[in-house]
C-alpha cells in the first residue's frame, strides 16, 4: 500500500495562522527592541566620553540629548536619565515602561532598563 506525504489543507491553514501571529508580534516588538539598543549605544559612548569625566550633570544631559537627536530616540529623554559617579566613573543609568499594542484589547508591556556600569 502506498501512502500520500505532504501537508493537509488544516496543517497549511494552522502553520498559516501561527506564522501571522509570529510575524505580527515580531513587527511589533523589534522596533522597541531596536531603539533599547539605540538607547544603550548612546549611554555607553555618553558615560565614556573623555572629555566629560569632571562636566556637571548639565554637561552630561547636553551631551546625551545631542546623541539622542542623532539616533532619533523618543523613549528617554535627557531629563529621563540618572547621573552617578562610581569610582571615579561616570555612570549614566536609566529605565522606562513600553506598552506595545498588539491588537484589540492585547498589548504586550515591556519594562526596559540599563546602564553604562561596566559588569
Amino acid at each position: 500500500m502506498r501512502f500520500q506525504r505532504g501537508v493537509s489543507l488544516n496543517g497549511l491553514m494552522i502553520g498559516s495562522v501561527i506564522f501571522a501571529v509570529v510575524a505580527l508580534v515580531t513587527m511589533k516588538v523589534l522596533p522597541e527592541w531596536i531603539e533599547f539598543g539605540k538607547i544603550t549605544k548612546a549611554v555607553k559612548s555618553t558615560a565614556s566620553d573623555a572629555s566629560l569625566k569632571d562636566a556637571s550633570v548639565a554637561q552630561v544631559r547636553a551631551s546625551y540629548e545631542k546623541r539622542r537627536d542623532i539616533d532619533e530616540i523618543k523613549s528617554v529623554s535627557a531629563n529621563d536619565i540618572e547621573i552617578t559617579k562610581e569610582g571615579g566613573e561616570l555612570v549614566i543609568s536609566f529605565a522606562y515602561t513600553k506598552k506595545v499594542p498588539l491588537f484589540s484589547n492585547v498589548s504586550l508591556v515591556f519594562d526596559f532598563e540599563g546602564s553604562s556600569a561596566k559588569q
